[in-house]
């Protein structure tokens, strides 16, 4: 291990001075553990094992695992980092340890993070954990939503024969399909996007535009043809592809918002910028003239006279008779922010695995 330095996050390991800093105040490190942290970040994205760890670090001299884990536990705390939501150091169980975040040696040179199946090598197996986990995220947006919905619809007067289970269980089964559907599509994109930048990067973006905007156009064209088909006429402005673009790009900036930090992003964390960003594209949706989930289904039901869908409880809760636009703008918000921060943490929690 030659002498240098290292530069990680806010953190420089200077070695020829033996000194760890962060923005420029030293970080206490005695002796033994800066030598640790030198042999992570020599080796940034390879597995250090332990038995590198006490021929380099103890040279020899006979400690048990615990000193070891002493050792990962102190660097750990001196940088801020969370062994559950590593940032820096992850531990690889029964083997040892891999510094997973970026490091600039000496010269402005990055060492590749090289972690197998993650970013920067591409993977078949974990694009597919990944987008599949972000499009059961989505279906998880969808039950809530649906339930919510499904409460509402359900508490009004039902025609004889139509009991109130019955209408949460279509809203149910409706939206968490189309969700699953949409999520797929805005899913796949960000992971695709992501492993072709090699790096999270603002391509997470147009990838979730442009798989939100496919997926919304598909949908809209075949749901207009289906009402055309059995009902001789159709809603023209329920959500389609400008509405998928939006929402994607817009969970697509969460994704990237939320990973420009070193290491994995904090599970909280992503989801929260993805759930903000989402529900801002919620709230502009409906502003823009555009609708969601909630106004889709109240056009719906307005275009057909004998539905019994009726939405006017949610209205209620906003002052207003029937799902006027004060209720679609909140109500689109709240389903762009759940779309988000589900999406957006499934695919988190796949990465780390």
């Amino acid at each position: 291990m030659e002498p240098g330095a290292f530069r990680f996050g806010l953190f420089a390991l200077d070695l020829r001075d033996r000194r760890l800093s962060r923005d420029d105040e030293p970080v206490e490190l005695n002796a033994r553990y800066l030598d640790a942290l030198a042999l992570l970040l020599s080796e940034a994205g390879r597995l250090v094992s332990k038995e590198r760890f006490l021929d380099e670090v103890w040279r020899g001299v006979p400690v048990t695992d615990e000193a070891l884990t002493q050792c990962i536990r102190t660097l750990r705390r001196q940088l801020g980092d969370d062994a559950a939501a590593p940032r820096f150091i992850e531990t690889v169980p029964k083997h040892g340890y891999r510094f997973i975040a970026p490091v600039e040696r000496d010269g402005g040179t990055q060492a590749a993070i090289v972690r197998p199946g993650g970013v920067g090598a591409f993977s078949w197996r974990r694009l597919l954990l990944v987008g599949g986990a972000g499009t059961l995220g989505a279906g998880g947006a969808g039950l809530i939503g649906g339930l919510f919905y499904g409460l509402a619809g359900a508490s009004q007067p039902l025609h004889a024969g139509m009991g109130a289970a019955s209408v949460l269980l279509v809203l149910l089964c409706l939206t968490a399909a189309l969700a699953l559907v949409g999520g797929a599509g805005v899913a796949f994109g960000i992971a695709v996007a992501g492993f072709a930048a090699g790096r999270p990067s603002p391509w997470t973006i147009a990838g979730g535009a442009i798989g939100g905007l496919a997926v919304g156009a598909a949908v809209k064209l075949l749901g207009l043809d289906a009402f055309q088909l059995f009902f001789g006429r159709s809603p023209a402005d329920i959500t389609g592809a400008a509405e998928g673009a939006l929402l994607g790009g817009a969970v697509g900036l969460g994704a990237w918002l939320a990973a420009r930090t070193a290491g994995p992003p904090p599970l909280r964390r992503a989801i929260a910028v993805a759930g903000l960003t989402g529900g801002g594209a919620g709230l502009l949706i409906p502003l823009l003239g555009g609708r969601l989930m909630g106004g889709s289904l109240d056009l719906i039901a307005g275009t057909f006279p004998d539905s019994r869908l009726r939405l006017d409880p949610i209205g209620g809760l906003f002052g207003e008779s029937s799902l006027g636009p004060v209720s679609q703008v909140a109500t689109a918000g709240l389903e762009g922010a759940l779309f988000g921060g589900c999406l957006v943490g499934a695919m988190v929690l796949a990465g780390r695995r």
